[in-house]
């Protein structure tokens, strides 16, 4: 070991052990099943494979359910095995989504919300709006939402910090962006900030940020940093229209290897049903 002192040794060993360790845990079991546990990447915040979004046409569509409807879809995925509640500020939702998880153990649910403040002190306000409206004491995702330029690292530091600081008090758990744009898409996989990125993926190039090949490219570098990647628009806007291509854009997703987990805007039972069912066929 002529050159490196033992403290230099004994740190390279310890990075190469930490190295083995995430790479023994990408190389986990993949899920077979949407309800599934799966971690979002070094975060260590576990969810379901598949989860339930409440954004399909800017939230049009579920907030249309009414509350008691919503409720029924959350509590039927809920009793599938579903943990994964998707939505954001810009949705309208948040009331709803309390009322629906009244009364279930907080540790049986994964809540994502998304702010669009593009100023610190918005931003410290909407944290706790969210709590308040979402009925909650820690977001366990909280994404800085619709990032539309590559120079959002710079452009929305401000508010970055803000969240950091929520994560280090505990009233968020991890944070991230969702982007609309390939070039913002890029940023994201450049940058080091972001535990959790959501974003467009499916075969057709439906409602994306670029033609699929280039967007998987993007979430593999991400996720290869020990990123969480969560999918959105798996069915486009409203699903494509058939079961058979239904299945085709889960075979895609879940073929690419680094998309963690997704969610998908149900309006009943039945739609999720079909996915569930059909995510067994796609793993089969």
């Amino acid at each position: 070991m002529s050159g490196i002192s033992r403290r230099d040794f004994l740190a390279g060993m310890s990075l190469a052990g930490a190295a083995a360790a995430w790479g023994r845990f990408t190389a986990a079991a993949k899920p077979k099943r949407g309800a599934d546990l799966v971690t979002l990447g070094r975060s260590g915040v576990k969810t379901s494979l598949l989860g339930m979004g409440t954004g399909t046409v800017s939230g049009s569509q579920q907030r249309a359910l009414g509350t008691e409807g919503f409720t029924k879809l959350v509590r039927h995925g809920l009793e599938r095995g579903l943990r994964y509640v998707d939505t954001a500020d810009s949705y309208q939702m948040h009331v709803f989504v309390q009322i629906a998880l009244k009364g279930v153990p907080r540790d049986k649910y994964f809540i994502q919300t998304k702010t669009t403040a593009k100023n610190p002190e918005v931003a410290k306000a909407d944290i706790e709006r969210f709590r308040r409206e979402l009925g909650i004491e820690t977001i366990d995702s909280l994404l800085m939402h619709c990032m539309t330029t590559r120079s959002w690292p710079t452009d929305m530091r401000p508010v970055m910090d803000v969240l950091d600081e929520a994560k280090r008090k505990g009233r968020v758990r991890a944070v991230g962006i969702s982007c609309h744009g390939f070039e913002p898409l890029v940023a994201s996989a450049e940058s080091d900030w972001c535990d959790i990125q959501l974003a467009r993926s499916n075969p057709f190039g439906q409602k994306m940020d670029a033609e699929p090949e280039k967007v998987a490219e993007q979430l593999k570098k991400m996720h290869a940093k020990g990123r969480g990647v969560l999918g959105m628009k798996i069915y486009g806007e409203t699903g494509f229209g058939s079961r058979e291509k239904r299945l085709e854009s889960l075979k895609y997703v879940l073929g690419l290897g680094c998309v963690d987990a997704f969610t998908i805007g149900f309006t009943s039972p039945q739609q999720l049903d079909e996915t569930l069912d059909l995510i067994e066929q796609a793993t089969a």
